[in-house]
């Protein structure tokens, strides 16, 4: 008498697998693209507005302006201190805040934990994936700004905020340093996305908070009666990358602004688990 069939159990997904599954997902979207273009677009305005405008340097506007005409590798970081206060976070808060509340509005929330994937797997790689945007976001305005420099502006040595002259190759690799220290400065906001999406269904809310708390943030420490709270803001540090600079780079404020995202991504990654682990999925 044959034995019955067994049926062999169900093992999640591996990690990795799961991981290229999301980040498909979420760069196959026309919305990630459009978020994309977006912050692309902001070194080319500014070249473009730079090289129609060019005249004597006025000392008004954003950081590194006026250097410009003078050497186009400066685009790239003019256009990342503009799109720090608002554009950056606003492109973020989107997709951290559609992480969960994204999936529970359409109904694959459940699917997912059914797949099998652990809830805790889900947020890692849901906040992994976020974070891999933000690492996208700010190469994006950081290589169309090197680009549109390079075509529209003379490019040669770049003289630093400390007075040194270093050569292209130093200055792109400075470049990279500040997309790193920018991404970086851009993790806490994905964790506090990520957990206020746990809280609700509608993503669009989700979004919203997470911008609105970005922008809290920069006004707060713009007010000198709370500089008590400064020190713990998750924006304290977001232009502290002009440290990287100078000759020789100083790295208190890129390990300062590790530090305070860190704490961050814990608390708020701690309070996304708790809030997610014991969430009814299926109500």
């Amino acid at each position: 008498m044959s034995s019955p069939a067994r049926t062999s159990p169900v093992r999640p997904a591996s990690g990795w697998v799961f991981m290229a599954s999301e980040l498909s997902v979420l760069f196959r979207r026309r919305r990630t693209w459009a978020l994309l273009l977006a912050l692309a677009a902001i070194p080319i305005l500014i070249a473009i507005a730079v090289r129609l405008t060019s005249g004597p340097p006025s000392g008004r506007g954003p950081a590194f302006l006026d250097q410009i005409t003078q050497n186009g590798q400066f685009v790239s970081v003019t256009a990342l201190t503009v799109a720090i206060p608002l554009f950056l976070p606003l492109t973020v808060g989107v997709v951290a805040g559609d992480t969960i509340a994204g999936e529970a509005s359409s109904g694959t929330l459940r699917y997912l934990l059914v797949a099998p994937v652990g809830r805790a797997r889900l947020l890692v790689v849901k906040y992994a994936a976020a974070a891999i945007f933000c690492l996208s976001g700010t190469l994006a305005v950081a290589v169309t700004g090197t680009l549109i420099g390079a075509a529209l502006f003379p490019v040669g040595p770049v003289t630093l905020l400390s007075g040194d002259t270093i050569g292209v190759g130093e200055s792109l690799l400075r470049t990279f340093l500040i997309c790193a220290y920018v991404t970086v400065s851009l993790l806490g906001l994905c964790a506090v996305g990520l957990f206020i999406s746990t809280l609700t269904d509608v993503p669009v809310g989700a979004m919203a908070a997470t911008v609105v708390v970005a922008v809290i943030s920069q006004v707060l420490g713009q007010l000198p009666q709370l500089e008590w709270i400064h020190p713990w803001l998750l924006s304290q540090y977001w232009f502290g990358f002009a440290d990287l600079l100078r000759e020789p780079i100083e790295w208190s404020s890129f390990g300062s602004n590790a530090l305070l995202q860190a704490g961050y991504v814990v608390v708020f990654g701690a309070l996304a688990y708790g809030r997610f682990t014991s969430r009814d999925i299926l109500a």
